[in-house]
Protein backbone atom coordinates (compact mmCIF):
# COMPACT_ATOMS: atom_id res chain seq x y z
CA UNK A 1 0.00 0.00 0.00
CA UNK A 2 1.37 3.36 -1.03
CA UNK A 3 0.10 6.27 1.09
CA UNK A 4 0.39 9.97 -0.87
CA UNK A 5 1.64 13.27 1.01
CA UNK A 6 -2.23 14.10 1.68
CA UNK A 7 -2.85 10.60 3.17
CA UNK A 8 0.15 11.16 5.88
CA UNK A 9 0.03 15.12 5.61
CA UNK A 10 -2.70 15.66 9.45
CA UNK A 11 -2.94 13.51 12.18
CA UNK A 12 -6.14 12.16 11.46
CA UNK A 13 -5.48 11.00 8.26
CA UNK A 14 -2.31 9.07 9.69
CA UNK A 15 -4.91 7.97 11.81
CA UNK A 16 -6.77 6.72 8.83
CA UNK A 17 -4.08 5.04 7.53
CA UNK A 18 -3.63 2.59 10.79
CA UNK A 19 -6.98 2.08 10.85
CA UNK A 20 -6.85 0.89 7.02
CA UNK A 21 -3.75 -1.23 8.33
CA UNK A 22 -4.80 -2.54 11.08
CA UNK A 23 -8.41 -3.93 9.42
CA UNK A 24 -6.51 -5.38 6.47
CA UNK A 25 -4.35 -7.26 9.04
CA UNK A 26 -7.41 -8.27 10.95
CA UNK A 27 -8.46 -9.94 7.57
CA UNK A 28 -5.45 -12.19 7.33
CA UNK A 29 -3.62 -9.42 5.16
CA UNK A 30 0.30 -9.35 5.34
CA UNK A 31 0.71 -5.66 4.45
CA UNK A 32 3.96 -3.15 3.36
CA UNK A 33 3.88 0.53 3.28
CA UNK A 34 5.45 2.79 1.13
CA UNK A 35 4.52 6.48 1.78
CA UNK A 36 5.23 9.85 1.03
CA UNK A 37 6.80 13.14 2.08
CA UNK A 38 3.98 14.96 4.52
CA UNK A 39 1.92 17.24 2.27
CA UNK A 40 4.28 20.40 1.64
CA UNK A 41 6.85 19.54 3.01
CA UNK A 42 9.68 18.39 0.11
CA UNK A 43 8.31 21.92 -2.04
CA UNK A 44 9.23 23.69 1.08
CA UNK A 45 12.69 21.75 1.09
CA UNK A 46 12.76 22.86 -2.30
CA UNK A 47 12.32 26.29 -2.30
CA UNK A 48 14.81 27.08 0.53
CA UNK A 49 17.41 24.64 -1.45
CA UNK A 50 17.38 27.11 -4.20
CA UNK A 51 17.13 30.02 -2.47
CA UNK A 52 20.20 28.72 -0.24
CA UNK A 53 22.62 28.00 -3.10
CA UNK A 54 21.76 31.32 -4.58
CA UNK A 55 21.81 33.54 -1.46
CA UNK A 56 24.76 35.94 -0.79
CA UNK A 57 22.83 36.48 2.82
CA UNK A 58 22.11 34.39 5.74
CA UNK A 59 19.42 31.81 4.10
CA UNK A 60 16.15 30.79 6.03
CA UNK A 61 17.82 26.93 6.81
CA UNK A 62 16.58 27.34 10.59
CA UNK A 63 13.56 28.98 9.73
CA UNK A 64 12.78 25.55 7.53
CA UNK A 65 13.74 23.69 10.57
CA UNK A 66 12.09 25.46 12.71
CA UNK A 67 9.07 24.71 11.11
CA UNK A 68 9.33 21.61 9.58
CA UNK A 69 9.80 20.21 13.15
CA UNK A 70 7.28 21.53 14.78
CA UNK A 71 4.93 20.38 12.36
CA UNK A 72 6.23 16.77 12.48
CA UNK A 73 6.21 16.63 16.81
CA UNK A 74 2.35 17.94 17.02
CA UNK A 75 2.26 14.74 14.24
CA UNK A 76 4.12 12.46 16.25
CA UNK A 77 2.31 14.06 19.90
CA UNK A 78 -1.16 13.20 18.19
CA UNK A 79 -0.93 9.87 16.65
CA UNK A 80 1.89 7.98 18.40
CA UNK A 81 2.38 9.82 22.20
CA UNK A 82 3.86 6.54 23.72
CA UNK A 83 6.72 6.47 20.82
CA UNK A 84 7.09 10.49 20.42
CA UNK A 85 9.98 10.65 22.33
CA UNK A 86 11.56 7.83 20.75
CA UNK A 87 10.58 9.07 16.78
CA UNK A 88 11.75 12.57 17.85
CA UNK A 89 15.09 11.58 18.47
CA UNK A 90 15.30 10.00 15.00
CA UNK A 91 13.56 13.28 12.88
CA UNK A 92 16.07 15.19 15.11
CA UNK A 93 18.88 13.49 13.94
CA UNK A 94 17.78 13.79 10.34
CA UNK A 95 16.97 17.56 10.60
CA UNK A 96 20.82 17.78 11.54
CA UNK A 97 21.88 15.80 8.61
CA UNK A 98 19.58 18.34 6.65
CA UNK A 99 21.25 21.19 8.43
CA UNK A 100 24.49 19.97 7.79
CA UNK A 101 24.03 19.83 3.68
CA UNK A 102 22.34 22.88 3.24
CA UNK A 103 25.17 24.79 5.02
CA UNK A 104 27.68 22.91 3.03
CA UNK A 105 26.04 23.91 -0.13
CA UNK A 106 25.28 27.47 0.97
CA UNK A 107 28.84 27.71 2.08
CA UNK A 108 29.66 26.11 -1.51
CA UNK A 109 27.63 27.91 -3.64
CA UNK A 110 27.61 24.48 -5.69
CA UNK A 111 24.06 22.38 -5.48
CA UNK A 112 24.66 19.67 -7.68
CA UNK A 113 22.57 17.36 -8.65
CA UNK A 114 23.96 14.39 -6.01
CA UNK A 115 23.31 16.97 -3.25
CA UNK A 116 20.04 18.17 -4.34
CA UNK A 117 18.51 14.63 -4.49
CA UNK A 118 19.73 13.72 -0.73
CA UNK A 119 18.54 17.07 0.46
CA UNK A 120 14.65 16.76 -1.14
CA UNK A 121 14.30 13.23 0.38
CA UNK A 122 14.31 14.22 3.74
CA UNK A 123 10.87 14.72 3.62
CA UNK A 124 10.10 11.00 3.50
CA UNK A 125 12.70 10.73 6.15
CA UNK A 126 10.97 12.43 8.46
CA UNK A 127 7.12 10.69 7.72
CA UNK A 128 8.22 7.19 7.66
CA UNK A 129 9.19 6.66 11.39
CA UNK A 130 5.96 9.26 11.97
CA UNK A 131 3.88 6.20 10.61
CA UNK A 132 5.58 3.66 11.69
CA UNK A 133 5.08 4.89 15.27
CA UNK A 134 1.55 5.26 14.86
CA UNK A 135 1.02 1.80 14.02
CA UNK A 136 3.54 0.68 16.82
CA UNK A 137 0.89 2.78 18.80
CA UNK A 138 -2.24 0.19 17.91
CA UNK A 139 -0.10 -2.19 18.81
CA UNK A 140 1.22 -3.33 15.21
CA UNK A 141 4.40 -4.18 15.25
CA UNK A 142 6.41 -1.86 12.22
CA UNK A 143 9.65 -0.76 11.23
CA UNK A 144 11.06 2.52 9.41
CA UNK A 145 13.40 1.55 6.68
CA UNK A 146 14.49 3.67 3.56
CA UNK A 147 14.42 3.09 0.12
CA UNK A 148 18.07 1.59 0.06
CA UNK A 149 17.59 -0.63 3.15
CA UNK A 150 14.66 -1.85 1.57
CA UNK A 151 16.66 -2.50 -1.56
CA UNK A 152 15.57 -0.66 -4.26
CA UNK A 153 19.31 -0.20 -6.27
CA UNK A 154 18.47 2.56 -9.03
CA UNK A 155 20.66 4.21 -11.81
CA UNK A 156 22.88 7.36 -10.87
CA UNK A 157 20.38 9.58 -12.88
CA UNK A 158 19.66 11.94 -10.41
CA UNK A 159 16.30 13.27 -9.89
CA UNK A 160 14.73 10.79 -12.03
CA UNK A 161 16.98 7.45 -11.29
CA UNK A 162 15.11 4.28 -11.93
CA UNK A 163 14.87 0.80 -10.06
CA UNK A 164 17.78 -1.79 -11.86
CA UNK A 165 16.28 -5.34 -12.08
CA UNK A 166 18.99 -6.17 -8.87
CA UNK A 167 16.22 -4.86 -6.85
CA UNK A 168 14.02 -7.61 -7.18
CA UNK A 169 15.71 -10.26 -5.24
CA UNK A 170 17.75 -7.37 -2.75
CA UNK A 171 13.69 -6.53 -1.70
CA UNK A 172 12.80 -10.20 -1.80
CA UNK A 173 15.31 -10.71 0.98
CA UNK A 174 15.05 -7.51 3.18
CA UNK A 175 11.33 -6.94 2.97
CA UNK A 176 9.59 -10.12 2.73
CA UNK A 177 10.61 -12.15 5.99
CA UNK A 178 9.28 -9.00 7.78
CA UNK A 179 5.78 -9.13 6.85
CA UNK A 180 5.49 -12.18 8.80
CA UNK A 181 4.90 -9.72 11.68
CA UNK A 182 5.52 -6.53 11.26
CA UNK A 183 4.44 -3.90 8.81
CA UNK A 184 7.84 -2.50 7.11
CA UNK A 185 6.93 1.39 6.48
CA UNK A 186 9.13 2.28 3.56
CA UNK A 187 10.18 6.05 2.14
CA UNK A 188 9.04 6.76 -1.31
CA UNK A 189 10.62 8.16 -4.40
CA UNK A 190 14.24 7.46 -2.99
CA UNK A 191 16.46 4.56 -3.67
CA UNK A 192 20.64 4.83 -4.06
CA UNK A 193 23.15 3.30 -6.41
CA UNK A 194 24.67 0.51 -5.54
CA UNK A 195 27.47 2.55 -4.68
CA UNK A 196 25.11 3.39 -2.12
CA UNK A 197 24.55 7.02 -3.02
CA UNK A 198 20.98 8.41 -2.47
CA UNK A 199 18.80 9.53 -5.61
CA UNK A 200 15.48 10.32 -6.16
CA UNK A 201 12.85 9.16 -8.66
CA UNK A 202 11.10 11.88 -10.29
CA UNK A 203 7.38 12.63 -10.64
CA UNK A 204 5.38 10.30 -8.67
CA UNK A 205 8.45 9.04 -7.60
CA UNK A 206 6.22 7.49 -4.60
CA UNK A 207 4.00 5.01 -6.65
CA UNK A 208 6.99 3.83 -8.56
CA UNK A 209 8.90 3.12 -5.29
CA UNK A 210 5.54 0.92 -4.52
CA UNK A 211 4.90 -0.62 -7.59
CA UNK A 212 8.80 -2.07 -7.39
CA UNK A 213 8.54 -3.20 -3.80
CA UNK A 214 5.02 -4.74 -4.92
CA UNK A 215 6.95 -6.73 -8.11
CA UNK A 216 9.93 -7.53 -5.47
CA UNK A 217 8.06 -9.26 -2.31
CA UNK A 218 5.02 -10.92 -5.27
CA UNK A 219 2.54 -8.78 -3.46
CA UNK A 220 -1.12 -10.25 -4.43
CA UNK A 221 -1.98 -6.15 -5.17
CA UNK A 222 -1.16 -3.15 -5.05
CA UNK A 223 -3.41 -0.22 -3.56
CA UNK A 224 -2.22 3.48 -4.35
CA UNK A 225 -4.12 5.50 -1.89
CA UNK A 226 -4.91 9.22 -2.73
CA UNK A 227 -7.48 11.79 -2.01
CA UNK A 228 -10.04 10.97 -5.23
CA UNK A 229 -12.13 8.00 -5.61
CA UNK A 230 -10.15 5.94 -8.38
CA UNK A 231 -9.22 6.83 -12.10
CA UNK A 232 -11.46 9.12 -13.36
CA UNK A 233 -13.40 9.70 -17.33
CA UNK A 234 -11.86 12.88 -17.16
CA UNK A 235 -10.70 15.63 -15.22
CA UNK A 236 -13.43 16.66 -12.81
CA UNK A 237 -12.56 20.04 -12.47
CA UNK A 238 -13.57 20.53 -16.09
CA UNK A 239 -15.95 17.75 -16.61
CA UNK A 240 -18.65 18.20 -13.57
CA UNK A 241 -20.47 14.61 -14.35
CA UNK A 242 -16.99 12.66 -14.62
CA UNK A 243 -17.07 9.27 -13.58
CA UNK A 244 -15.10 6.61 -11.73
CA UNK A 245 -13.84 3.90 -13.62
CA UNK A 246 -14.56 0.26 -12.31
CA UNK A 247 -11.57 -1.25 -13.91
CA UNK A 248 -8.85 0.01 -16.40
CA UNK A 249 -6.09 -1.86 -18.65
CA UNK A 250 -2.35 -0.90 -18.04
CA UNK A 251 -1.68 -0.08 -21.47
CA UNK A 252 -5.05 2.33 -20.98
CA UNK A 253 -3.90 3.91 -17.50
CA UNK A 254 0.10 4.46 -19.48
CA UNK A 255 -1.24 6.45 -22.27
CA UNK A 256 -3.60 8.56 -20.16
CA UNK A 257 -1.03 9.32 -17.41
CA UNK A 258 1.42 10.16 -20.22
CA UNK A 259 -1.28 12.70 -21.62
CA UNK A 260 -1.20 14.24 -18.03
CA UNK A 261 -3.66 12.72 -16.03
CA UNK A 262 -2.71 12.97 -12.88
CA UNK A 263 -3.93 8.83 -11.93
CA UNK A 264 -0.23 7.00 -12.45
CA UNK A 265 3.15 8.05 -13.72
CA UNK A 266 3.81 5.30 -16.55
CA UNK A 267 6.88 4.04 -14.73
CA UNK A 268 4.29 3.32 -12.01
CA UNK A 269 2.95 0.69 -14.13
CA UNK A 270 5.94 -1.35 -15.60
CA UNK A 271 7.33 -3.57 -12.61
CA UNK A 272 3.69 -4.95 -11.70
CA UNK A 273 2.61 -5.11 -15.63
CA UNK A 274 5.69 -7.54 -15.70
CA UNK A 275 4.76 -9.61 -13.12
CA UNK A 276 1.00 -9.06 -13.90
CA UNK A 277 -0.06 -7.80 -10.36
CA UNK A 278 -3.47 -5.74 -9.99
CA UNK A 279 -3.15 -2.40 -8.99
CA UNK A 280 -5.92 -0.48 -7.02
CA UNK A 281 -6.48 3.15 -6.29
CA UNK A 282 -8.46 4.15 -3.25
CA UNK A 283 -9.40 7.10 -2.10
CA UNK A 284 -7.55 6.51 1.82
CA UNK A 285 -10.32 9.65 3.07
CA UNK A 286 -12.96 6.77 1.78
CA UNK A 287 -11.70 3.93 1.98
CA UNK A 288 -15.18 1.89 2.00
CA UNK A 289 -15.24 3.28 -2.12
CA UNK A 290 -13.96 0.24 -4.84
CA UNK A 291 -11.99 2.66 -6.25
CA UNK A 292 -10.51 1.44 -9.86
CA UNK A 293 -8.37 -1.65 -10.51
CA UNK A 294 -6.04 -2.04 -13.11
CA UNK A 295 -5.45 -4.84 -14.75
CA UNK A 296 -3.69 -6.33 -17.87
CA UNK A 297 -7.02 -6.61 -20.37
CA UNK A 298 -9.71 -7.84 -18.01
CA UNK A 299 -12.34 -5.73 -19.26
CA UNK A 300 -15.77 -5.70 -17.03
CA UNK A 301 -16.67 -2.71 -19.26
CA UNK A 302 -17.11 -3.05 -22.71
CA UNK A 303 -16.38 0.56 -23.57
CA UNK A 304 -15.00 1.85 -26.96
CA UNK A 305 -13.58 4.59 -25.33
CA UNK A 306 -12.79 4.61 -21.75
CA UNK A 307 -11.71 8.20 -20.43
CA UNK A 308 -10.35 11.32 -22.38
CA UNK A 309 -7.08 13.82 -21.60
CA UNK A 310 -6.50 17.37 -22.09
CA UNK A 311 -3.11 19.01 -22.18
CA UNK A 312 -2.74 22.43 -21.89
CA UNK A 313 0.43 24.10 -22.06
CA UNK A 314 1.61 22.55 -24.85
CA UNK A 315 3.42 24.42 -28.13
CA UNK A 316 2.64 22.89 -31.74
CA UNK A 317 5.44 23.32 -33.79
CA UNK A 318 5.28 22.45 -38.05
CA UNK A 319 7.96 21.98 -40.31
CA UNK A 320 7.61 22.24 -43.74
CA UNK A 321 9.64 22.12 -47.05
CA UNK A 322 9.47 20.48 -50.06
CA UNK A 323 13.29 19.45 -49.95
CA UNK A 324 12.21 16.99 -46.97
CA UNK A 325 10.33 14.97 -49.97
CA UNK A 326 12.60 11.53 -50.68
CA UNK A 327 15.35 12.58 -48.54
CA UNK A 328 17.00 10.28 -45.95
CA UNK A 329 17.69 11.23 -42.76
CA UNK A 330 15.55 14.67 -42.67
CA UNK A 331 13.51 13.60 -39.80
CA UNK A 332 16.69 11.63 -37.87
CA UNK A 333 18.33 15.64 -38.44
CA UNK A 334 15.21 17.45 -37.03
CA UNK A 335 14.78 14.68 -33.65
CA UNK A 336 18.45 14.75 -32.88
CA UNK A 337 18.69 18.89 -32.54
CA UNK A 338 15.69 18.76 -30.27
CA UNK A 339 17.23 15.82 -28.25
CA UNK A 340 20.60 17.54 -28.08
CA UNK A 341 18.47 20.56 -26.39
CA UNK A 342 16.85 18.64 -24.22
CA UNK A 343 13.56 18.76 -26.11
CA UNK A 344 10.28 16.35 -25.11
CA UNK A 345 8.47 15.78 -27.70
CA UNK A 346 4.86 14.41 -26.52
CA UNK A 347 3.35 14.21 -30.08
CA UNK A 348 4.24 13.21 -33.49
CA UNK A 349 2.43 13.75 -37.32
CA UNK A 350 3.70 13.31 -40.33
CA UNK A 351 1.77 13.66 -43.83
CA UNK A 352 2.19 10.96 -46.57
CA UNK A 353 3.63 13.76 -48.67
CA UNK A 354 7.19 14.00 -46.49
CA UNK A 355 6.61 17.33 -46.79
CA UNK A 356 5.40 18.83 -43.27
CA UNK A 357 6.36 17.14 -40.05
CA UNK A 358 3.85 18.30 -36.93
CA UNK A 359 5.07 18.24 -33.14
CA UNK A 360 3.66 19.05 -29.68
CA UNK A 361 6.14 19.81 -27.20
CA UNK A 362 5.77 21.17 -23.92
CA UNK A 363 5.50 24.84 -24.03
CA UNK A 364 8.35 25.61 -21.95
CA UNK A 365 10.45 23.27 -24.22
CA UNK A 366 9.65 26.35 -26.74
CA UNK A 367 11.92 28.35 -26.82
CA UNK A 368 14.81 25.29 -26.60
CA UNK A 369 13.15 23.76 -29.94
CA UNK A 370 13.22 27.19 -31.67
CA UNK A 371 16.92 27.09 -30.81
CA UNK A 372 17.19 23.49 -31.92
CA UNK A 373 15.59 23.99 -35.52
CA UNK A 374 16.85 27.45 -36.28
CA UNK A 375 20.43 25.88 -37.90
CA UNK A 376 18.51 23.47 -39.62
CA UNK A 377 16.13 25.95 -41.41
CA UNK A 378 19.87 28.14 -41.96
CA UNK A 379 21.06 25.05 -43.64
CA UNK A 380 18.22 24.66 -46.58
CA UNK A 381 17.28 21.10 -44.43
CA UNK A 382 13.85 22.38 -44.55
CA UNK A 383 12.15 25.49 -45.65
CA UNK A 384 10.22 26.66 -42.48
CA UNK A 385 9.64 25.61 -39.03
CA UNK A 386 6.64 27.73 -37.54
CA UNK A 387 5.59 27.54 -34.10
CA UNK A 388 1.71 28.37 -31.85
CA UNK A 389 1.66 28.84 -27.82
CA UNK A 390 -2.24 28.99 -28.24
CA UNK A 391 -3.13 25.48 -28.69
CA UNK A 392 -4.36 22.47 -26.34
CA UNK A 393 -3.93 17.96 -26.88
CA UNK A 394 -6.68 15.99 -26.47
CA UNK A 395 -6.24 12.11 -25.90
CA UNK A 396 -8.95 10.10 -26.19
CA UNK A 397 -8.69 6.91 -24.55
CA UNK A 398 -9.59 3.18 -24.91
CA UNK A 399 -8.54 -0.39 -25.66
CA UNK A 400 -12.06 -0.95 -27.68
CA UNK A 401 -10.95 1.20 -30.43
CA UNK A 402 -8.71 -1.36 -32.03
CA UNK A 403 -11.16 -3.52 -33.06
CA UNK A 404 -14.28 -1.28 -33.45
CA UNK A 405 -14.18 0.56 -37.00
CA UNK A 406 -15.69 3.80 -37.29
CA UNK A 407 -14.50 5.52 -34.08
CA UNK A 408 -12.17 7.82 -35.40
CA UNK A 409 -14.74 8.86 -37.89
CA UNK A 410 -17.01 9.54 -34.60
CA UNK A 411 -14.70 11.78 -32.79
CA UNK A 412 -14.11 13.71 -35.46
CA UNK A 413 -17.54 13.95 -36.70
CA UNK A 414 -18.56 15.30 -33.13
CA UNK A 415 -15.89 17.70 -33.09
CA UNK A 416 -17.35 19.19 -36.43
CA UNK A 417 -20.64 19.51 -35.30
CA UNK A 418 -19.19 21.36 -32.47
CA UNK A 419 -17.91 23.89 -34.99
CA UNK A 420 -14.44 22.55 -32.74
CA UNK A 421 -11.48 22.63 -35.87
CA UNK A 422 -8.60 19.64 -35.65
CA UNK A 423 -5.34 21.17 -36.33
CA UNK A 424 -3.12 18.26 -35.93
CA UNK A 425 -3.72 14.25 -35.37
CA UNK A 426 -1.73 11.85 -34.05
CA UNK A 427 -2.59 7.74 -34.05
CA UNK A 428 -0.25 5.57 -31.91
CA UNK A 429 -0.09 1.42 -33.63
CA UNK A 430 -1.31 0.13 -30.30
CA UNK A 431 -4.52 2.09 -30.91
CA UNK A 432 -5.43 2.77 -27.15
CA UNK A 433 -5.40 6.60 -27.67
CA UNK A 434 -6.39 8.69 -31.04
CA UNK A 435 -5.11 12.47 -29.69
CA UNK A 436 -4.88 15.74 -31.53
CA UNK A 437 -4.62 19.44 -31.18
CA UNK A 438 -7.52 22.36 -31.15
CA UNK A 439 -6.70 25.90 -30.23
CA UNK A 440 -6.20 26.64 -26.64
CA UNK A 441 -9.33 28.44 -26.49
CA UNK A 442 -11.47 25.15 -27.30
CA UNK A 443 -9.40 22.59 -25.61
CA UNK A 444 -11.76 22.24 -22.52
CA UNK A 445 -15.20 21.94 -24.74
CA UNK A 446 -13.69 19.56 -27.28
CA UNK A 447 -12.92 17.52 -23.72
CA UNK A 448 -16.78 18.02 -23.26
CA UNK A 449 -18.37 17.29 -26.18
CA UNK A 450 -16.38 13.74 -26.52
CA UNK A 451 -17.09 12.95 -22.79
CA UNK A 452 -20.53 13.37 -23.88
CA UNK A 453 -20.47 11.69 -27.21
CA UNK A 454 -18.96 8.65 -25.88
CA UNK A 455 -21.93 9.24 -22.82
CA UNK A 456 -18.74 8.70 -20.39
CA UNK A 457 -20.96 9.85 -17.57
CA UNK A 458 -23.35 7.04 -17.24
CA UNK A 459 -22.77 3.80 -15.76
CA UNK A 460 -24.76 1.41 -19.08
CA UNK A 461 -22.08 0.32 -21.17
CA UNK A 462 -21.96 2.44 -24.65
Amino acid sequence: MKFGGTSVGEADCIRRVADIVESNRAAGNEVALVVSACSKVTDQIIAVTDEVAASKEQPPIGDLLSAVRTRHTRLLEEVAPDYAGEALSVIDDRLVQLQNILSAVHTLKELTPRSRDYIISFGERLSAPIVSAALRQRGIPSVALDGAEAGIVTTANHGDARALPASEAKIRSRVTPLLVDTVPVIMGFMGATEQGVVTTLGRSGSDYSAAVVGAGIDADEIWIWTDVDGVMTSDPRIIKDARVLDDISYLEVMELSFFGAKVLHPRSVEPAMQKDIPIRVKNSFRPEVPGTLILRDKHQEKRVVKAIALIEKVALVNVNGAQMIGRPGVAKTIFSALAEQEVNVMMISQGSSEANISLIIDESHLDAAVEALTPIVKQGVVREATYDRDVAAVAVVGAGMAGTPGTGGRIFSALGRASINTMMISQGSSEVNVSFVVKGSEGKRALQVLHDEFRLSENSDD
